[in-house]
């Protein structure tokens, strides 16, 4: 059999395996799917096992995060579309 024939053979099965499960795993086989998936994307790989950051909050990044928090709070916000005119320069 061909490698083209086992990749199709291998891909149906697949597909039955899905169509069959019990409707509560199918949120946890799409996460698993999505997780195998992703291991072939070389920036996703490093993203996915990077090391949790675990260096504590300093005081500049905790008055930072509360005058943005602040600034959302009154209102003082802009779209995604004008932030990106604003940093692309477009009109």
């Amino acid at each position: 059999m061909s490698a083209q024939k086992l990749r199709v053979k291998g891909r149906e099965e697949l597909h039955r395996l899905v169509d069959e499960l019990p409707q509560r795993e199918v949120q946890a086989a799409r996460r698993y799917l999505e997780y195998l998936r992703n291991l072939g994307d070389p920036v996703l790989r490093a993203f996915m096992e990077a090391s949790e950051d675990d260096e504590p909050e300093t005081p500049e990044e905790r008055t930072a995060v509360a005058e943005a928090r602040a600034d959302f709070a009154a209102g003082r916000v802009v779209s995604h579309e004008e932030a990106k005119r604003r940093l692309l320069g477009k009109a």
